[in-house]
C-alpha cells in the first residue's frame, strides 16, 4: 500500500537516483567541449545508444498511457508499432547513410544543401516548435503522477514539480550534453524496463498465473486482439491505416527528428549507426508488446478485486502499482516513473539547444572563441528549459485528452512540413522557390486541419486517424512541387 512508502523513502529513492545521475554526468562532462556537448566527439558505443533510445521513445507517454489506452484500443496500437519497423528500415538505409556522408551535426543542415536557407531555417524551426510540444507533452503526464502520488504529501504545488524535474534535468546535461545522455539513458531505459517486467510478474502472482498462463489470459480476454482488417479506410483501426501512420511517425519523430538523430550521429561510423538502428527496433517491438500486455493485466486484475478504475485511464498503471501492490513495487515503480521524465526530457533538451546553435547561431560557420560559444550554448540552455516550463503548465491548463493521442496528433501538423521537405528533396531534381518555402510549409498544416475537419463531408463518410501526417506531407510536398523549378540538386 502507498502509507507502507514513507515520504522520506520516496524522497531518499528520487534523491538517490538523482546522486547516480550527477556522478555519471561529473564524470562523462569533464573537459567536454561543444562537439562533445553536440554529438559526443562521435565515439559513443552502437550498444548503449541503441539501449538508450529504446527508453528516449518510450518516454513517459508509453509507460503510462499505453497500458491505459488498452481498454479502448485493444491491442491495436500494435499495429503502428509494426510500421515503426518499416519506417526504421527507411531511415537506416537512407537517411542515416546522408547525414553520416555530409558529416552532419544537425540534421537541417542537408535542407539548406539541397533547397535554400529559408528551406533549412523552416525545417529547423519545424523541429523546434515539434520537439518542444512532444517534449513538454511527455514531461506534463509523468509531472501529473508524480503530483498526485508524491508531491502532494509535501504540498507543493504542480508548478513546483515541473520546477524541480527541470532543474535537475539541467543540471546533468548543462555540461556534457550528448556524451551524458547516452549513458544516463541506458540507466533510464534499464530502469523503465525492470519496472514493467516486474510489475507483470507481480500482477501475474496475484493472479496465480505463469507466465504462459498470462499470455493465454489476456489472449482470451476482451483486449487482446490485435489486428483490424475489416471496417475499411472509415475504421480507426484499419491496419493498413495504422501501419502507414507508424512508418510515416517513426521517419518524421526519429529519422527527421534531430533529438533522436543526434544519438545516431554520436556513433563513429554508419556500419556502428545502422546496427543500433536495427537492434533498436528489435527491442522496441518487444518492450511495446510487454507494455500492452501490462496494460491488459492491469484492467483483468481490476475487475477481479474490484479497484475503481480511474476516470483517466494513464492513471491505472501508478494507481494499482503504488496502492495495491508490494512496496517493493512500488518502488521499482517509482524509478521507472522517475527515468521515463527524464529519458526524454533530458536529450530534448540538449537537441533543442544544439538545433538552435548550430541552424540558428551558425556555430559550425562560426570563428568565435570555444570559450565564447560554450557560454552561449549555456544561455540557449537555460532559456529551452525556461520555454518547456511554460509550455507544460499551458497543457496542463488545457489538455483533456488521451496524451498520447494528442502527441501523435499533434506531431501530424507539426512534422508534416518536414516530412514535406525532406520527401521534396530527396525524389526531384527541382529547386523550390526557396522564400516561398516557410510560406508553403505553415499553409500546409492549415489545408490539414480544415480538411480533416470537415473529412466526413468531403471524403464520403471517411475520418483520419494517425494518418494525418501523411496528409500534411504530401500536401508540402505538393506546394514545394508547385513553386518549384527544374534543376539539379546542389547536393548529390
Amino acid at each position: 500500500m502507498m502509507h507502507q512508502l514513507t515520504p522520506g523513502l520516496i524522497v531518499g529513492i528520487i534523491t538517490a537516483y538523482f546522486a547516480v545521475l550527477m556522478v555519471i554526468s561529473y564524470f562523462t562532462g569533464k573537459d567536454s567541449d561543444n562537439v562533445d556537448f553536440f554529438i559526443a566527439g562521435r565515439q559513443s558505443p552502437w550498444y548503449l545508444v541503441a539501449f538508450g533510445m529504446v527508453g528516449a521513445s518510450l518516454s513517459g507517454v508509453t509507460f503510462i498511457s499505453v497500458p491505459g489506452w488498452v481498454e479502448a484500443s485493444q491491442f491495436s496500437y500494435m499495429q503502428m508499432v509494426f510500421g515503426y519497423l518499416l519506417g526504421y528500415l527507411v531511415i537506416a538505409t537512407v537517411l542515416m547513410p546522408l547525414y553520416y556522408r555530409m558529416q552532419l551535426t544537425s540534421i537541417y543542415t542537408y535542407l539548406e544543401e539541397r533547397l535554400g536557407i529559408a528551406s533549412y531555417k523552416t525545417g529547423a524551426g519545424f523541429f523546434l516548435l515539434s520537439r518542444t510540444i512532444g517534449a513538454s507533452f511527455r514531461l506534463y503526464l509523468v509531472a501529473i503522477v508524480l503530483q498526485q502520488f508524491v508531491m502532494n504529501a509535501f504540498g507543493i504545488p504542480f508548478w513546483g514539480t515541473i520546477l524541480i524535474t527541470i532543474v535537475l534535468i539541467w543540471i546533468y546535461t548543462f555540461r556534457g550534453g550528448i556524451k551524458t545522455i547516452v549513458v544516463t539513458d541506458t540507466l533510464q531505459t534499464f530502469c523503465m524496463l525492470a519496472a514493467l517486467v516486474l510489475t507483470v510478474i507481480a500482477i501475474g502472482d496475484r493472479l496465480d498465473l505463469s507466465f504462459l498462463g498470462m499470455l493465454e489470459t489476456v489472449q482470451e480476454s476482451e483486449y487482446g486482439r490485435t489486428f483490424f482488417f475489416e471496417g475499411g479506410w472509415g475504421d480507426p483501426k484499419n491496419f493498413f491505416k495504422q501501419f502507414l501512420a507508424g512508418a510515416s511517425i517513426a521517419i518524421v519523430m526519429t529519422g527527421l527528428d534531430q533529438d533522436m538523430m543526434q544519438k545516431n550521429l554520436s556513433c563513429k561510423n554508419i556500419g556502428e549507426a545502422q546496427k543500433n538502428m536495427f537492434w533498436f527496433s528489435i527491442v522496441l517491438v518487444f518492450a511495446n508488446l510487454l507494455f500492452l500486455i501490462l496494460g491488459a493485466l492491469l484492467f483483468i486484475y481490476a475487475g477481479q478485486v474490484g479497484i475503481d478504475i480511474p476516470e483517466k485511464r494513464d492513471l491505472l498503471y501508478p494507481t494499482i502499482a503504488l496502492q495495491h501492490l508490494s512496496p517493493a513495487i512500488g518502488i521499482v515503480f517509482l524509478l521507472g516513473l522517475i527515468a521515463a521524465a527524464y529519458s526524454s526530457a533530458d536529450s530534448a533538451l540538449t537537441a533543442l539547444t544544439t538545433s538552435f546553435c548550430v541552424d540558428f547561431l551558425g556555430f559550425e560557420k562560426s570563428d568565435l572563441p570555444e570559450a565564447e560559444k560554450r557560454a552561449t550554448r549555456f544561455k540557449v540552455h537555460i532559456a529551452f528549459s525556461v520555454v518547456l516550463f511554460i509550455v507544460i503548465l499551458l497543457f496542463w491548463m488545457i489538455n483533456d485528452d488521451s496524451v498520447i493521442a494528442a502527441i501523435f496528433r499533434v506531431a501530424g501538423y507539426t512534422y508534416g512540413p518536414l516530412l514535406g521537405l525532406y520527401t521534396f528533396g530527396f525524389f526531384t531534381r527541382r529547386r523550390v522557390i526557396d522564400r516561398l518555402a516557410p510560406f508553403i510549409c505553415i499553409f500546409a498544416p492549415i489545408l490539414t486541419y480544415i480538411i480533416d475537419a470537415n473529412s466526413e463531408l468531403l471524403l464520403f463518410g471517411y475520418q483520419f486517424g494517425f494518418e494525418l501526417l501523411i496528409l500534411n506531407g504530401l500536401l508540402t510536398y505538393l506546394g514545394l512541387y508547385l513553386f518549384s523549378v527544374p534543376a539539379p540538386p546542389v547536393y548529390e
